[in-house]
């Protein structure tokens, strides 16, 4: 059985690896550590398709290192006990030559399996390598996050997606005795959607479909065959990020019909709950706000309920959760001025704190004036008390802009009530 194309061409070596180069370019933050050989454990963080296994892959090789692999999808915590037994068996206790373990979609792993690495990665016995595509502030407990590195792995860009092509076709033993005419790229990198993988996996069904001398790679040829192949995407799971885009951009879009679709897609398919919950709970913030503040309530506690019940009585929940969000006002303010600030800051850099706001818990500090001007704003009426509450440079500056809706609307007018002319509300 002739394995897929993606297998075939994966990088044995660090010279031969497409893309992180802030990870392992010249300068990357990994690349002292593989050349000497001294890795921690690591969690690498990125989307499908971005060469976190190969890295892995790569990282033993090259620092001479025994390899295990576990998926998180079909092992337990008997099979982790068994792979460390292993490791501390081929590997010397306490050296630099510790075996690597990998663990592909860490993400998966429950409480008690992740807790059953915590004693091998402490003593040394292996150097953890974790792959995955979520948060791992979220998804990895904190006492294995604390003792691992995160790495995050950007999605392919066009340069890199297209050196990916050309390096399969001289490359591959298969393709290359192909006469293959790269014609156009477009459609290819736009359905890959930064998943090396993906493209890989697209390029070699479009070659293989031809029974041509010279096989030309158009965009038409590329979404014909795509069309006639859509199960093939569906069963592998690959729409994943398409299918949650169409779904945050439906409730955004406030439209419920949308939502719930996109909603069934991801069901249909067994996707997380939590995975959706949470990034309705992120919307709810970021596109909801204050315009409706009930919004996210709502979505968190849509996200500790999905948890605890799970499939299938969820799926209610989330609809409940996502009719909800998409029917209600929205406003993305509070992320704009959230964004603004951290522009200002980077602009800005490190202003000094105005000396009435500051902390003054020593004598010293009281003596030196820290906090002597400020304003109880409770000592005032209607709770306020006008005073520079931005350091001296960028007073005056409008941050926050209220939303165009009934909630926001008014909150303009409690500012401009408040600041006068200040912010210009």
């Amino acid at each position: 059985m002739v394995a897929p194309l993606a297998e075939r061409i994966r990088p044995q070596q660090l010279e031969d690896y497409i893309s992180q180069s802030h990870l392992v370019g010249t300068n990357g933050a990994l690349t002292q550590q593989i050349a000497k050989g001294i890795i921690p454990s690591l969690i690498f963080w990125g989307p499908p398709g971005t060469g976190k296994t190969t890295l892995a892959q790569i990282i033993s090789q090259e620092s001479k290192r025994p390899f295990y692999t576990l998926s998180a999808i079909n092992s337990g915590v008997k099979d982790i006990r068994e792979v460390i037994e292993k490791a501390k068996q081929s590997g010397g206790l306490f050296t630099p030559k510790n075996p690597i373990l990998f663990i592909d979609e860490i993400h998966r792993f429950s409480k008690s399996q992740q807790d059953s690495l915590l004693a091998a990665v402490e003593k040394g016995w292996i150097t953890l390598i974790g792959a995955t595509t979520e948060n791992p502030s979220f998804e990895v407990i904190p006492a294995l996050l604390s003792r691992c590195q995160v790495y995050t792995l950007n999605a392919f860009n066009k340069e890199d997606l297209e050196a990916l092509l050309h390096r399969a076709m001289q490359k591959d033993s298969i393709l290359k005795e192909k006469n293959i005419r790269l014609t156009e790229t477009e459609a290819l990198l736009r359905l890959s959607g930064g998943d090396g993988r993906k493209l890989l996996n697209l390029f070699e069904l479009v070659v293989n479909a031809s029974n041509e001398a010279e096989i030309e790679i158009t965009n038409d040829r590329v979404l014909e065959l795509v069309q006639q192949n859509t199960v093939l995407y569906d069963k592998t799971g690959e729409q994943h990020y398409d299918i949650v885009s169409a779904f945050i951009k439906s409730i955004r879009g406030s439209d419920p019909n949308g939502a719930v679709y996109w909603l069934a897609r991801m069901i249909e398919g067994g996707e997380d709950v939590k995975f959706i919950a949470r990034r309705m709970l992120i919307l709810s913030s970021e596109d909801i706000g204050n315009a409706n503040p009930t919004a996210f309530i709502m979505a968190n506690n849509t996200f500790q309920a999905v948890a605890t019940i799970g499939y299938p009585e969820s799926r209610i929940i989330l609809s409940q959760c996502a009719v909800y969000l998409a029917t209600s006002p929205k406003s993305n303010a509070s992320y704009q001025a959230i964004g603004k600030a951290q522009q200002i800051v980077k602009q800005t850099g490190d202003l000094s704190v105005p000396i009435h706001l500051r902390n003054a818990p020593t004598p010293l500090m009281k003596e030196l004036g820290y906090g002597e001007e400020y304003k109880y704003s409770h000592d005032y009426a209607n709770n306020f008390a006008e005073q520079e509450f931005l350091p001296e440079g960028i007073s005056g500056t409008p941050i926050y802009e209220p939303g165009n809706n009934s909630r926001e609307n008014s909150t303009r007018e409690f500012l401009k009530n408040r600041w006068k002319d200040k912010y210009g509300y």
